[in-house]
Parts: structure tokens; sequence; C-alpha cells
């Protein structure tokens, strides 16, 4: 029988630990872990996640800044505003909300945020120290499903692990993360040939792609843990990369969307946080 994975337990669970970290901070007379976030236009997805990373933080006892500057500001002032960011000790985390208008350089403003505050993992430094030692911070997205799955399944050391998408934010990190715990990992993408078989061959099986319901049972191995990380809109509606009914005729366990992954990553980018606080402190 198949059942959902009840990731806001999960969540509820990360967040009470956070909370408890910050207010051993307090008690110490310490400062208050805090965010700075960047939106640049007024991208509704954007103002959305911004507005929920402040809740969050703040009923966590963090502190965020919301910095919100208009769609036509020059990719000089946007790289100063985060070399401001930099230099002030009472910012623990950057985060710059993508997109950015298409006169901005996405790969500069990402070189610009310091590595120590780059807090979803963004600055090419993060990114090769995460592929190349046991360093750098990676983006909440891709640890989420770590989180997942280790609170799921515990040890995950010589399971196989088959991931579909290859992105720099979510296919390429979770790779390395998987690693790290020691997973046998498949990586699958448009050009593979025989998708529907390597994805059978999967005790996990993750999908990060944004086709809406594209997976179905024909993907999915015998009692195998299914992971749905993308999002797309679907009649209106947002929805995942699984068909939801199809794909739990043959799982053990899944993740649905919305309510799976994305419920998990704003709580991680939290710990994230206090964590780089706590490296600023020793």
């Amino acid at each position: 029988m198949s059942e959902i994975i009840n990731v806001s337990a999960i969540a509820k669970v990360e967040k009470e630990k956070i909370r408890k970290r910050i207010e051993s901070f307090r008690s110490n007379g310490k400062a208050t872990p805090t965010l700075a976030t960047v939106l640049v236009g007024e991208d509704p997805g954007s103002v959305y996640y911004m507005d929920m990373q402040k809740k969050v933080l703040e009923s966590l006892g963090g502190t965020m800044l919301k910095l919100t500057l208009t769609e036509d500001v020059s990719e000089q002032e946007l790289l100063s505003t985060i070399g401001d960011l930099n230099n002030d000790d009472k910012v623990h985390g950057i985060m710059i909300l993508f997109p950015l208008p298409k006169h901005i350089d996405e790969h500069k403003v990402a070189m610009k945020i310091s590595p120590s505050k780059d807090i979803d993992g963004v600055n090419p430094m993060n990114i090769g120290l995460l592929a190349s030692t046991s360093g750098g911070i990676a983006p909440c997205t891709p640890s989420s499903v770590v989180e997942i799955l280790k609170d799921t399944l515990g040890e995950l050391k010589g399971k196989h692990a088959v991931i579909i998408g290859r992105s720099n934010i979510v296919g390429k990190p979770l790779i390395q993360l998987l690693l790290r715990e020691h997973m046998t990992v498949t990586v699958c993408h448009s050009r593979t040939r025989d998708l529907k078989e390597v994805a059978r061959s999967g005790e996990v099986l993750i999908s990060a792609m944004g086709r809406p319901k594209m997976i179905t049972e024909e993907y999915v191995g015998d009692g195998a843990v299914v992971i749905d990380v993308g999002t797309s809109e679907l009649d209106g509606k947002i929805t995942g990369d699984c068909d939801l009914e199809s794909v739990m005729k043959k799982a053990s366990l899944v993740t649905k969307v919305p309510g799976g992954v994305g419920t998990l990553t704003t709580t991680i980018l939290m710990r994230t946080l206090v964590d780089l606080y706590e490296k600023s402190e020793s």
C-alpha cells in the first residue's frame, strides 16, 4: 500500500530544533541570526517566497531584512548593494531572488555574494566545494530531498537513487549530496535512452524536470520511494512531475505537489542561516 510522506511533520521537528538553537543564542546575549533577501522587480512568485521566508524566520526568533529594488535598477547598483551586505557584520546570510531582469548578469551577481554568507549556495566557490570536498553550501531544495530521505529511510548507504533532471539548482547539487550519503546515483535527462527502464531500476526515484504529470507507474520500480521535486502550472493549478494516482500503484512512499518537498525548503534555508551564523561567531 503506497503512502504519502508527511513532509510537514518533518519540517515541524526541524523548526523546533532551529528555534531552540536561536533561543540559546539569545539566552547567551548574542545577536540574532539575520537574513537579507533582495528582490529585484515584482515577480509574484518571488514576492510570495520572500514573504514566506520572513514569516518562517520570525516565527523561529530570527530577523529578516527585505530589500526591494526596482526592475530597472542598474547591475552596478545591485552589485553595490550586495557588497554592502557582505560587509555588514549584522547580516549572516544573503539571498538574491532569481530570476533577475535580463539586463543583469546573474553570474556576476552570484559571484559577488560572499561565499560565507551565500545561504543558497549559488556562488561558484560553494558549487565547487560541494562537488570536490565535504564542504560548500548546498541549495535548500536538494538539501530538503536528502532530509526527507534520511527521515523516511534512515540509513541511505548503498541504496540506488535515480535522478531525472540535471539542473544547476537541483539535479547537480543533489548528485553530490547523495554521494556524500554513500548512495549509488544514476542521473537521467531528456537524452537518456530507455528512460523508463533506467528509472525503474532505482530504489529511490527523484524527479526534478518541471514537466507536469510525466512520471507514471511505468517509470517506478516495485516498492520504490518517489520524491517529486518538479513544480509546474497545469489547468491553473500547481502540479508536480508525477501523476500521483498512477505512481502510487507501484511506489511504497511518495511526496506530493504541492505539500511535499517545497514544504521543507524554507525551513532548511533557515537551518543553513543558523549554521552560517554559528561559523561567523566562532
